[in-house]
């Protein structure tokens, strides 16, 4: 196994284990959809599109009572080392509908019966937690487009590399380290969306994880709400809390 972390205390990329990757979002990107984000996280980069409540097609998919929320995750072909198939993936279906879990429980869906609302997330460049940082981008588009929200969605990942537990696992940590632990959370609400562990992580491990991953949505949060604050309030009238 390749040593992830060295004597100095410091990952691969030079961060701490406590330490997120460089974030940089944007909203409303996008002029032809009804909301739109571009996320870079680390290495990451994804733009999202939304579009919607429209009429859905084909109608018998429509629900009497409430919005259909569809979601579809690609990864562009030359956004990993190796040329990726432009047809969707096995991993990509399934990030797709965990995505769509994971946003669910913030949306108004009820607001909008009999039609759909469709989240287009595209994978420009992988790093590792690209899920993770397309919720987060997501929750963004949704709300540039006005969808009635309970609250935002942030997601981070946690895991374990070289015997330590670490925050934010770029794409060698996420392959070659002991576990990958991405949430997602409401942080107003207080509410999980998102729980999903690959590896072993000892009970202490998971606790310490688990509180690493809450405190970094949290300050995630914080970048998602200037981000929008930036576009409809501008950057010199948002004020420090």
């Amino acid at each position: 196994m390749k040593e992830l972390i060295d004597e100095k205390g410091l990952r691969i990329d030079g961060r701490r284990v406590d330490e997120l990757r460089p974030l940089k979002i944007e909203v409303g990107v996008l002029k032809n959809a009804d909301g739109s984000s571009y996320i870079e996280m680390g290495k990451n980069k994804i733009v999202v599109a939304v579009y919607g409540p429209k009429e859905v097609h084909p109608k018998h998919q429509a629900l009497p009572d409430r919005s259909v929320l569809r979601c579809r995750y690609h990864m562009a072909p030359f956004s990993t080392d190796t040329r990726k198939p432009p047809q969707p993936s096995r991993r990509e279906i399934e990030i797709s509908k965990v995505i769509r879990e994971a946003l669910e429980p913030a949306l108004m869906l009820e607001e909008y019966p009999r039609t759909a609302i469709d989240v287009y997330l595209e994978v420009l460049q992988a790093d590792g937690g690209s899920r993770c940082a397309g919720i987060t981008a997501s929750a963004v588009a949704l709300a540039d487009a006005g969808i009635s929200m309970r609250d935002m969605v942030v997601a981070c990942a946690a895991g374990k590399a070289s015997g330590q537990v670490v925050i934010d696992l770029n794409d060698v940590e996420d392959k070659e380290g002991e576990a990958d632990m991405p949430i997602a959370i409401m942080p107003n609400l207080n509410q999980l969306t998102l729980f999903q562990l690959d590896g072993i992580l000892t009970p202490e491990e998971f606790e310490k994880a688990f509180e690493m991953a809450i405190n970094a949505c949290r300050a995630i949060y914080n970048a998602q709400r200037k981000a929008l604050m930036d576009k409809y309030f501008g950057k010199a009238e948002v004020g420090e809390e």
